[in-house]
């Protein structure tokens, strides 16, 4: 009888075209895909992988059998979500992704309500970026993912996903508190037209937004760090070195020696989670979404 958990080895490795890629999309070691791989061609009595190059490579045994595997394991998905709403409770296990300021300001929270509410569902968070979400949640390596997208710049979701809004998340400016529009009520991005601006890391969607939106207002931004979390930016910023983007969600104390102002035209994130359709049904997504939804509720500006 063919193994599950090997089935879904055999179609991670499928999906991402590496025993790597697909040990970090499982959240194990390459050595136990390795293991899983082993065993499976064992049962089989089938070469499932050949080496190619310094990698691998599926044989015809491997893209047969990696087909069905992908083929089965959508259909034991759908009967699991079926089985969960016929009882009607959040059980099992619940595996999400979440950009990190939603990872810090949403999920410890709603987490913990999770624990409280439904004490039989096993629920596990990693942080990654809102496409690495996007993908996760297509490839099943995830069954929630939490990810966003800018007022002015939609995050290109493909079919087969369910989506529901969890907040709004306002954006400011951050500025040295010895700034020149440090003690303003409200400032406009041009405002910055000259500033050296710290910004998230090269090929991050919001570092993209960010580029997008100051040549879309005719500055030419001219970076001076990058740093992905926003209490290093704000570290920076106290020290005179920059001007940044900070959106409120997960921000955190402001450190001395930051000023933040709101924009004249407010610059919004919107925050949303999304799971695949065919597992809408699920009491464990509606219990996440909802719990994600309080604590966002309780954030609105």
């Amino acid at each position: 009888m063919l193994n599950m958990d090997r089935l879904r080895t055999l179609s991670a490795v499928a999906r991402h075209g590496s025993v790597r890629a697909a040990a970090e999309g499982l959240h194990v070691t390459t050595s136990a895909v390795s293991q899983q791989l082993a065993k499976l061609e064992r049962e089989t009595g089938q070469q499932l992988l050949a080496k190619n190059g310094r990698g691998v490579r599926l044989t015809d045994a491997g893209r047969l059998l990696a087909g069905h595997a992908a083929r089965i394991l959508s259909q034991v998905e759908l009967a699991e979500a079926e089985l969960e709403a016929h009882r009607g409770q959040a059980v099992g296990e619940l595996r999400m992704g979440a950009f990190p300021t939603a990872a810090r300001g949403l999920f410890p929270d709603a987490l913990a309500a999770l624990v409280v509410d439904h004490p039989q569902l096993r629920a596990r968070l990693w942080e990654m970026e809102p496409g690495d979400s996007v993908r996760a949640v297509v490839r099943g390596d995830i069954d929630l993912g939490v990810v966003l997208d800018w007022y002015n710049r939609p995050l290109s979701l493909p079919e087969g996903l369910a989506k529901a809004p969890l907040l709004d998340d306002p954006a400011d400016v951050a500025m040295p508190s010895d700034h020149r529009l440090a003690g303003r009520r409200t400032v406009e991005l041009e405002d910055f037209a000259e500033d050296a601006w710290i910004s998230w890391p090269q090929g991050e969607f919001c570092h993209d937004w960010l580029m997008f939106t100051l040549r879309s207002k005719g500055i030419e931004p001219r970076i001076a760090h990058m740093a992905e979390e926003h209490g290093t930016q704000l570290a920076l910023i106290a020290r005179g070195l920059g001007v940044a983007v900070a959106p409120r969600l997960g921000r955190g104390p402001v450190p001395e020696g930051v000023s933040v102002v709101p924009v004249r035209h407010p610059m919004r994130r919107h925050v949303y989670a999304i799971w695949r359709a065919d597992a809408d049904r699920r009491p464990s997504i509606r219990a996440a979404v909802a719990a994600l939804r309080e604590v966002g509720g309780g954030m609105a500006t």
